[in-house]
């Protein structure tokens, strides 16, 4: 068993920090300057939360370095090296958080990487998707987003002809951009959707499923908006598409989704507890 005090573990984080530190920066530029990717900005915030509230539990492990924790933090390191001469922004940015893991875990061992998992397993959501990814996926949920909001203006008796993205009426037409493909309400729903699943107590199948029906949320809002954006054009013209109105639609859109997400959370929380234990 290897001890090691306070003070050498705070010399090791500024090593490890100076490390990273090629990559981080422009990582948080990303976040400050990519709406798609805004939603990081929480997420060490949130991280730091869940690590406070086991600071009791942490209280109670006994300190010991590890060995293997070692190894595991030297080939994050490696990673990490090779991906930055590399130019591979994506690993190099998941290697911050594996390394930090690597970290904890050799110089205080499995125990408190065992009771931290969940806050250093959530900073993956930090590490903003490459927009080769975010394009790959976008442009399908562009497509289907106008697909389905066409069928929607159309049941409302409003005529209206779409041509792949681009919703056409009378006298006035509606460009469904990449901003509006639900690509950022899906990653920030699923975020949150991870935090319902840990702060539920039910089955693993309850959780997963928490976290899958995210997804479907989050298109089903953008579609809403989408339609609503569209019904609004017809009637006053396509600067409804533009500015405050714009923006606002976005975060109702978010909030109407995050609260069908809870419902979700709670549905699935009564499933489990209405569940007869066995031996009852």
């Amino acid at each position: 068993m290897v001890l090691i005090d306070k003070r050498k573990f705070a010399v090791l984080l500024l090593v490890w920090a100076a490390v990273i530190s090629p990559v981080a920066p422009a990582m948080v530029g990303t976040w400050l300057n990519h709406s798609d990717n805004s939603h990081a900005l929480l997420v060490p915030l949130i991280s730091m939360y869940f690590v406070w509230i086991k600071r009791e539990e942490l209280g109670r492990i006994e300190i010991s370095g590890s060995a293997v924790g070692g190894l595991f933090l030297a080939g994050t390191l490696v990673v990490y090296l090779v991906s930055l001469v590399g130019g591979i922004a994506v690993f190099a940015r998941l290697m911050i958080v594996f390394s930090l893991l690597g970290l904890l875990w050799s110089c205080m061992g499995r125990q408190v990487v065992r009771v931290l998992a969940f806050p250093l397993g959530f900073l993956v959501f930090m590490v903003p998707v490459p927009d080769s990814v975010l394009g790959m996926v976008s442009f399908p949920l562009q497509l289907l987003a106008t697909k389905i909001a066409g069928g929607v203006i159309q049941f409302c008796s409003i005529p209206v002809y779409r041509e792949g993205n681009m919703l056409y009426f009378v006298h006035t037409q509606l460009e469904v951009a990449e901003a509006c493909s639900g690509i950022r309400s899906i990653m920030a729903l699923t975020m949150l959707s991870v935090i319902f699943a840990h702060l539920s107590g039910n089955g693993w199948w309850r959780k997963a499923l928490l976290i899958v029906s995210a997804i479907p949320i989050a298109m089903l809002a953008n579609i809403l908006r989408v339609s609503g954006t569209g019904i609004l054009a017809h009637f006053f013209g396509n600067k409804v598409a533009r500015g405050f109105l714009h923006e606002f639609s976005g975060l109702a859109v978010f909030v109407f989704g995050l609260v069908l997400l809870f419902l979700v959370f709670n549905l699935l929380n009564r499933i489990g507890n209405s569940n007869p234990r066995p031996g009852s």
